[in-house]
């Protein structure tokens, strides 16, 4: 017999995380497309020199990669923006410029599995192809927003930065070549995993740079809006000084937040925060990162930024983008902690029960009619003692039961049951029952 078992870092769901997976994903689609976003698919296989030394050297070493059946050099995609590339090379005559995608699906990556982090796992991306213009940003910013406020996420933080001010504060403390600004942006984005002092001592080890300069990068770097955005960037003006690249990153989110102002959004729930530096890889403008309130833990739950780069491998006709994505996976496990997820696990609101075999027939029926009228039903499948069947209800989560039985004089009848209140109805006809229940 074999063992029945799943993979370390892979992950089967039940039917509750399944149904709330699904819902979510529903929810985040009807915002997309909303905005105008529209969807497409990639294949889960790609040949393996589309995806290596597209991500970090992290994400190289990750990659699931093999010879299929025909000898090619294959790999398993690893994110949504590679693929993206890929596509938009191929097809932007057939879909134009700019262009607005989504796209759902299952990517892989060979990582240490933790809590909401999985080898395999669904990335939900979106984003805006074709264009270098400022409102592109602004309206990622919108999607992320009305993202989270249609999931019911009250408490939430989208964190804004940009490249040019990591690269600027780099350069105004003596670190001028990529390799090293790279090198240093890495090791800041382990502050919260390693502490101030072991972020110190890798950069002293790593850059060799002296204690004066680690705590100025390490100072401006740590700048964060707490409160009002005309506030923050009048207290930060003097950095445009330092540098071209400070200038224009600062100038940037200034224009950014100028769009956002005049929008029905909750000016405390997007913030700069000089410490974000997300795909070194891929990033040259405005990043960012959406934390739960009061999981600040978890991490990013929705991450993106604006790439300049996006088919330099693919095409000499290079395009810009700007996209973010929703970690689902991650965001499942925060809300299972925040007791935000329904305790159902099943997709029917009513289940209906037979007293006696024969009355199947209209058992059928009504469940037929029920759905006609948009409501989901199920029929339990045999006839069985009450109790059992009830206890099925409740152990799925249906919200009404049908009983459908006879009285004194064998003559059929129809008893309804509210499993929140309690509250039985007897004698009722289809259009009453539908009438309560619709209520």
């Amino acid at each position: 017999m074999v063992v029945p078992r799943t993979l370390s870092g892979f992950k089967d769901r039940l039917p509750k995380e399944a149904m709330a997976k699904a819902k979510l994903l529903a929810k985040v689609s009807q915002v997309f497309e909303s905005f105008g976003f529209v969807p497409i698919e990639t294949p889960h296989l790609e040949y393996a020199d589309i995806l290596i030394k597209q991500g970090s050297e992290e994400i190289q070493k990750e990659l699931y990669c093999f010879k299929d059946h025909g000898s090619r050099d294959v790999a398993l995609r690893f994110d949504q923006t590679v693929p993206l590339a890929r596509f938009i090379s191929q097809y932007h005559n057939e879909v134009g410029l700019p262009f607005k995608r989504y796209v759902i699906g299952n990517v892989f990556r060979g990582e240490r599995a933790q809590r909401g982090r999985y080898r395999e796992f669904t990335q939900c991306d979106f984003d805006f192809i074709g264009s270098q213009c400022i409102a592109c940003d602004a309206e990622i910013v919108q999607v992320v927003y009305a993202s989270m406020v249609a999931l019911n996420i009250e408490e939430f933080t989208i964190w804004l930065n940009h490249r040019d001010i990591l690269n600027g504060i780099c350069k105004y403390f003596g670190i001028t070549d990529s390799k090293g600004i790279e090198a240093t942006l890495r090791i800041i984005d382990k502050l919260d995993k390693i502490g101030k002092e072991g972020v110190c001592a890798e950069l002293k080890k790593e850059l060799c740079l002296p204690d004066k300069k680690i705590e100025g990068l390490l100072e401006a770097m740590s700048i964060k809006q707490i409160g009002a955005a005309e506030e923050f960037f009048a207290e930060i003006n003097h950095l445009k000084d330092w540098n071209t690249e400070l200038k224009k990153g600062i100038e940037e989110l200034e224009r950014l937040f100028e769009i956002l102002s005049g929008l029905e959004m909750d000016r405390d729930t997007y913030r700069v925060n000089f410490s974000i530096a997300r795909g070194l890889g891929y990033y040259t403008g405005i990043v960012y990162e959406t934390t739960l309130n009061r999981l600040k833990n978890l991490g990013s739950v929705c991450s993106g930024g604006r790439y300049d780069n996006l088919t330099r491998t693919f095409s000499k006709e290079n395009m810009s983008g700007v996209g973010a994505s929703i970690g689902i996976d991650r965001l499942l496990a925060g809300l299972e902690e925040l007791g935000l997820l329904s305790a159902k696990s099943t997709s029917a609101r009513i289940l209906i029960i037979c007293m006696r075999e024969m009355y199947f027939g209209f058992a059928y029926k009504l469940a037929e009619s029920f759905r006609r009228s948009k409501v989901a039903t199920e029929v339990y499948p045999e006839v069985n003692k009450l109790k059992k069947q009830f206890s099925y209800a409740d152990c799925k989560g249906h919200e009404f039961v049908v009983v459908i039985g006879e009285d004194e004089f064998k003559t059929q009848t129809i008893t309804l049951k509210n499993m929140t209140s309690g509250m039985q109805l007897d004698g009722l006809s289809f259009l009453k029952a539908l009438e309560i229940i619709k209520e």
